[in-house]
């Protein structure tokens, strides 16, 4: 009950930033917003930005799969990660097959399925 509680103020505090991230994007303070965002995936996800960057996915996929992430957080990364699209063609190409195996790995390994990830699945095709 107590790691479950954890998870869940994590979680919280993970939608605050993203909030926050999402907010300096639209004041147009894109550099503090990258910033944030690489500074959580880091420190939060145990997420190198150098790994998210690297336009070969094997480092990533490697990462996924030794990665021992509760699948709430895992699903929060999928979050920050699916706000990134539509940036550039360039950060396009970078997230979208990194949410699939994010997705993947929710579905196969959490057996986790939720709708909203379906619909965003759909959308991320036009993507890739």
């Amino acid at each position: 009950m107590y790691r479950k509680d954890l998870i869940t103020a994590e979680i919280e505090r993970l939608a605050q930033v993203l909030a926050r991230i999402m907010g300096l994007k639209l004041e147009g303070d894109l550099a503090k917003a990258n910033e944030l965002f690489n500074e959580t995936i880091e420190n939060s996800f145990k997420l190198s930005p150098a790994i998210l960057e690297d336009s070969d996915t094997t480092a990533f996929e490697n990462w996924l799969n030794e990665t021992d992430l509760p699948a709430e957080k895992l699903d929060s990364l999928s979050e920050f990660l699916y706000y990134e699209l539509g940036i550039s063609p360039q950060r396009n190409a970078l997230i979208a097959p990194r949410l699939n195996l994010i997705y993947k790995v929710l579905a196969e390994k959490h057996k986790i399925v939720h709708l909203v990830n379906f619909h965003r699945q759909e959308i991320i095709q036009q993507y890739l």
